[in-house]
Formats: structure tokens, sequence, C-alpha cells
């Protein structure tokens, strides 16, 4: 019997390939939101980072978030999905 595909993501923080069940997922909707997606299921233009601040601050740092979701991210913005992130954390 052949083992099961486990889907791999790749963190916009560190850069590391990981199961994507490890991985928290920054969302931008249709309407331009940008949200964390707990679930992983949403609709919209995703892009994944490890469950970790300092991995958050690397793409931060290195605008890896803006590229993966093809928009600019207001401080602001940033601030309030440290926060969610530290809570979920």
């Amino acid at each position: 019997m052949a083992e099961k595909k486990i889907p791999l993501r790749k963190c916009t923080g560190c850069g590391e390939m990981k199961p994507k069940k490890e991985l928290i997922r920054v969302l931008k909707t249709a309407e331009s939101e940008i949200v964390l997606d707990k679930t992983g299921r949403k609709n919209g233009r995703g892009a994944y980072l490890c469950n970790s601040l300092e991995c958050f601050q690397k793409a931060r740092k290195s605008r890896g978030l803006e590229r993966s979701l093809q928009t600019k991210i207001p401080d602001e913005l940033y601030e309030i999905l440290e926060k969610e992130l530290s809570a979920v954390e």
C-alpha cells in the first residue's frame, strides 16, 4: 500500500519547507483584507509562516509576506498580525 503524501509549504520567514499542518497561513481575501487563517481552508491568496514570532519578524524585515501576497502591508496591520500570532503561539 502506498504511503500518503504529506503536503509541504515554505515559510516566508525562515525559508524552510515544513508540513502544511505545522505552519500558519496568512491570507489576502478577495476584498484585499489580510488575516490569519487558522483553518487553512479560506479562499484567497495565502502565505505560510512558522508558528513563531522570530519567523514573523524575519518575514516582516525581508518583506516576504508582501511578496507572497502581492500587496503592500501597512505597519499597523503587521502589529495586529503580530498580536494574533502571539495569541496563537
